[in-house]
């Protein structure tokens, strides 16, 4: 498969999954006794997941375009990573639904953001495990501009984001909101610019 074919296909899962996230905003009732910005306002937890997974997704979408600029060429191995890469990014509009859905409601709510930060951490996982295939196992697919520095450098901010992750997942035993700060953060994070010495990336 060519790269140019990995990328078109990756580019539109990426972008299904982004515009899915809108599904979970819903347009109050009319019907309803209490005023609109009432029930706006009632509905905040679908807008701050929504914040939180759109500008991850989006982060997702401009590190995986910096990723495979730094290959060549793709081979059976990378294409099926990214196969489950991109897996991962599709389940996270589901588990934003859930964690919306859940947040306010005093019950459940401690296993649904379990269940979002445990997506967003099996996406962080696989981009790792994509990103050292690409960079450690795949010597001769990548761009010979970039330097063993450079990659080493590139490995440890990806890797920056399983530990908060991680501490986001387990922290949603004690509250769901501690979760989504957390994510939050992370996503902040990584969209703010880096100096990075791959004169090939976007981002990391």
């Amino acid at each position: 498969m060519s790269k140019a074919r990995t990328e078109a296909f990756s580019d539109g899962v990426i972008a299904v999954a982004i515009t899915l996230l809108a599904l979970d905003l819903h347009v109050p009732s009319a019907d309803s006794a209490a005023s609109l910005a009432h029930e706006l306002g009632a509905q905040w937890p679908s807008y701050a997941a929504y914040v939180v997974s759109f500008l991850t997704i989006g982060i997702i979408w401009i590190n995986h375009h910096a990723m495979l600029r730094r290959v060549v060429a793709v081979d059976h191995a990378i294409v099926m990573l990214n196969v489950v890469l991109l897996m991962t990014v599709v389940v996270i509009p589901f588990s934003t639904a859930l964690l919306s859905e859940y947040l306010k409601a005093g019950e459940g709510d401690h296993l649904a953001a379990a269940i979002y930060g445990g997506s967003l951490l099996l996406m962080s996982l696989a981009f790792i495990a994509m990103n050292r295939l690409v960079l450690v196992a795949k010597p001769d697919l990548v761009d010979q501009r970039i330097t063993e520095e450079q990659k080493r450098w590139l490995l440890r901010r990806n890797a920056l984001g399983l530990t908060p992750y991680a501490l986001a997942t387990v922290a949603a035993i004690l509250s769901a909101y501690v979760t989504l700060g957390i994510c939050t953060l992370v996503a902040v994070f990584y969209a703010l610019p880096a100096t990075t010495p791959d004169p090939t990336s976007l981002d990391m």
